[in-house]
Parts: C-alpha cells; structure tokens; sequence
C-alpha cells in the first residue's frame, strides 16, 4: 500500500457510513456533499475524534484505526493539524502564544523561535503579540493555519475552514494556501460545501452522500463524466435531463431528447432504444455560431426563448427554454450586450454534444 491516508469506514447507524478515500501525500482531497452526508464525521473519524464500528484507517502505512485487530491511536497520538470553521483559537493567549502551544515538546524559547517563523510564513509578521479579538477573521484564520502546521504534522484537515470570513479575505487564504501547500508533503483532507471552493483548491474530489462515498476523481473528470445523476446534481450542474439512446453511429451517439435529436460524443455503453440521464455544463451551452458547417460536427442548433436572465458580476446566468426544457448558460456580459439579450427573446443556441455525458437513467 502506497503512503498518504487510507480510509475504509463502515457502519449502519447511529451515522450511516459506506466510506472509502485516499489522499496522497502532498495531494488535497477535498470531501464535498450536502449537510448530513457525513464529511465531518470522516473528519472527525481520521483525528481520533469518533470511532467508527467498523473500518481501518492507515497513514504513512502506520495503523490508525482498525476495528478488527482493537486498536485505535488517540488522537494525541496521530500527530493531526486541524483546522476549524470558528478557528478554536485560546482567547487568552497571543498569536504567538497560540501557535507555540502546538509545540509543548520543545523548551519555551524554541517554542518562541519557531513559532515567530511559522507567523511569518503566514504573513502575519508584527502581530505576535495580539490577542484573537484584536485580529481581523482572515488573520485569526492564518493563525489556526499556523498552529496546525506548527504541530508537524502527518496529515493536515481543514473543517469548512474559509466558511466565517468574507469573500475577499476568502479569495486571499485560497492563494496562501496554494503557496504553502508546495511546501507540504503531507496529504490535506478539505471538508467544504462549496463546489467553487473545492474546483479551485482540491486535487481530487470524493462526493459524498448519507455517509457513502459516490465517486472520487479529479475535479475536471466529474464536471465531464458523473457517474451519476445524483453526482451531477452533487457537483451543481444545472442541465440535467431525461432521454433516449437512437442510434450508434460510427463517430458519435444520437439520442432522443423529448422528440429533438441530438449528436453526442460516442458512448458505446449504452445500447440503442435504452433510456438515459444527460448533464452537460453550462458551458456546453453557447450564442456563438457553430464553428463547422461540416456533417461530423457535434453541434446541435436548437431554437429556444430567454425566460430569465440573473446578473452575477461580468457574466450573466441564463435560463433559455426548448419546448418544455429549461436550459441554463452562463454568458459574459460583453457577448449579451452583443447580442443584445432580453428576456423574452427568441434565438438559436448551440449545444456542444462533445460536453454531454450519459448516465445510466435512474
């Protein structure tokens, strides 16, 4: 078995778990799923903070957990850095008492020096010796950082931690992060909600639901191939529908989606006449003309009315309506003041059939 973390955890109540995860070192896998789907508990489960009734947990190939042989390291023992949503922070102590207090093996002056390096390292340099209530969010935010790495720790978990501080302050830890996990050579587990979130910082994401991991893959690989409904739904793509496979046609798959034809990249699993579920990102959707007149396009020109249109920043979100289906795209603002878009408008979209993925029809 290879280094980093291995999880295999299983148990019917009181939290249904059906988990498995791995996360290599140097790698962040980020655990993304609805409230109740079980991320916190196999948080709470990988820092000794919950036993499982059944299932093994391994890091550096050292046994953590292991409910057939009884043993089970405390968590004082599993040399853990945790980072959590409120920070957790000693609210007597000054930021660099606060990290010092990971690093009790060592003399106090030690202590002093290493912390005040760690402070540095989070760019919090003439801080020390503030107390949490007199630090912004984001500052307290770095100094948990610091204190869980100051630990040395084997693996590093991250509790929802840019959930309590605004977006500006998030979008500037998301680069520290990035910055220090090139120095890291342990695996980051990233327990989030925020699909966004997770695509930006995650190497790999595991989508979790009622406590039973769905699928695991890069987040590119489960924008484009879901391997199901409920993942699609999971990963927040909007186009998702219900069709039917008509033919296998050499270089692509044609299917029936509620009487209009559509050219997909092929997909030899699925048999001709059976049913399917379709999800194509909204990027899949587009004003521009097709870049082919050529027959072996996978263009699909479709006809279809703007129902609604949502102003978020330089681009706007548009609900377009074919027949009785709702598509959504996103569109930048300079393409609809081109087009001049309105709600109301009737006009040819294309669907780009390389970006529609089949599933199996639930």
């Amino acid at each position: 078995m290879s280094d980093g973390l291995h999880v295999e955890l299983h148990q019917d109540s009181p939290i249904p778990l059906r988990a498995k995860l791995h996360c290599a070192a140097g790698e962040v896998l980020a655990l993304v799923g609805p409230s109740g789907s079980g991320k916190s508990t196999l948080l709470r489960s990988i820092a000794g903070l919950y036993d499982a009734k059944e299932g093994r947990i391994l890091c550096s190939e050292k046994v953590w957990f292991d409910s057939a042989t009884k043993v089970n390291v405390a968590t004082a023992n599993r040399r853990i850095g945790m980072v959590f949503q409120q920070f957790a922070l000693f609210p007597h102590l000054t930021a660099l008492e606060n990290i010092a207090e990971a690093m009790l093996q060592y003399p106090k002056a030690q202590r002093m020096s290493r912390a005040q390096t760690w402070l540095q390292r989070v760019h919090l340099e003439g801080l020390a010796h503030r107390l949490p209530r007199q630090l912004s969010g984001g500052q307290q935010q770095r100094v948990a950082v610091a204190r869980a790495l100051a630990r040395e720790p084997e693996v590093l978990l991250l509790d929802e931690p840019f959930s309590a501080v605004d977006r500006s302050t998030r979008e500037a830890l998301y680069q520290e992060l990035s910055e220090l996990r090139t120095e890291l050579k342990m695996p980051v587990v990233l327990v989030t909600h925020d699909i966004d979130e997770a695509t930006l910082l995650a190497d790999r994401m595991s989508i979790l639901d009622e406590g039973r991991t769905l699928q695991t893959d890069t987040p590119d690989k489960l924008l484009q191939a879901p391997s199901s409904h409920k993942v699609a739904r999971l990963m927040g793509m909007r186009n998702i529908y219900t069709a039917q496979v008509l033919a296998q046609e050499g270089s692509h798959t044609v299917i029936d989606w509620h009487g209009t034809a559509l050219k997909v990249g092929l997909q030899k699993a699925f048999n001709t006449g059976s049913a399917v579920t379709w999800a194509m990102p909204t990027s899949g959707v587009l004003l521009m003309p097709s870049r082919s007149r050529s027959t072996d396009t996978l263009d699909n020109t479709i006809d279809v009315d703007v129902q609604r249109m949502l102003a978020l920043g330089e681009q706007y979100r548009v609900s377009v309506q074919h027949k009785e289906q709702i598509l959504t795209m996103n569109v930048a603002r300079h393409i609809a003041q081109r087009y001049q878009l309105e709600v109301g408008q009737q006009l040819q979209v294309r669907l780009r059939g390389e970006t529609i993925h089949l599933m199996p029809s639930n």
